[in-house]
């Protein structure tokens, strides 16, 4: 693919010639001289069209999910694959908290399909914010949502019914996930006849609860190893699944799920 694509994107390139030393004076015109892309280059410009055209092709934007968000729940799926922390489904969680908790902030992505399989109400914590989630912790009994990336782990049966742990990955940000109980659960709380009487959802202990009428749905889905990404207005939040160029690579490395 990379072969077919290339000399495109070359061509892209030389239509639209990059910044270079102009060689004659404004008073007897300017030009510019094109030049051919590096390989460098050449491999971004690949990486960044599949990236889009995944994008469009899930038809996402119009349902609320911003391309800075894919972009980065799409990096940190990457990486993990490459360090082999995800099983063999090829999904994608992304939970949006900087969205208010009366929009869906929730999808779950079928990468291999290009489909969006579920999108739906999310709840965040308690302590997290009212209507907006603008306070996040990776402490206990803060009763506050965890920013970041996690690994799906094993279900169990817990005070919510059935249930979905969640490994963090990200140190000092969400890797107290299993110790604090943040799972995946559903909860009467998150509905639209809730919104309706109260103007917002209802809050959880720090999980991401989801709809009575979907929860178990969603855990049969993302089950075993697969990647969630939770997203949230946080100047401080850091990781080192969000490298790009890693990223990148991995992709062009031919080592992971066709973008």
């Amino acid at each position: 693919m990379m072969r077919r694509v290339l000399p495109f994107i070359a061509s892209l390139f030389m239509a639209t010639p990059l910044a270079s030393p102009i060689s004659k004076s404004m008073a007897t015109g300017v030009r510019t001289e094109a030049r051919t892309p590096s390989a460098k280059e050449m491999q971004t410009a690949f990486y960044e069209q599949n990236l889009h055209s995944l994008y469009q092709s899930l038809n996402v934007e119009q349902q609320g999910l911003r391309y800075d968000v894919f972009e980065k729940a799409m990096t940190g799926y990457l990486n993990l694959k490459q360090d082999q922390k995800l099983g063999d489904k090829q999904l994608l969680t992304v939970v949006d908290f900087s969205l208010p908790s009366t929009e869906k902030r929730l999808w779950v992505l079928d990468l291999a399909t290009k489909q969006v399989l579920f999108h739906t109400l999310v709840a965040h914590g308690h302590n997290s914010g009212e209507n907006m989630a603008t306070n996040f912790s990776n402490e206990n009994e803060s009763n506050m949502s965890s920013l970041g990336f996690y690994v799906t782990d094993s279900e169990y049966m817990g005070k919510h019914g059935r249930s979905l742990k969640l490994q963090g990955v990200d140190q000092g940000y969400n890797d107290n996930a299993l110790m604090r109980s943040v799972v995946m659960h559903g909860a009467d709380y998150v509905s639209e006849d809730f919104i309706r009487q109260n103007g917002r959802l209802g809050r959880s202990l720090g999980c991401p609860a989801l709809p009575m009428d979907q929860y178990a749905q969603i855990i049969d889905a993302v089950n075993g190893g697969t990647c969630l990404f939770i997203n949230g207005q946080s100047p401080t939040y850091s990781s080192q699944y969000l490298n790009t160029e890693l990223a990148m690579n991995a992709y062009l490395g031919g080592t992971q799920t066709t973008i």
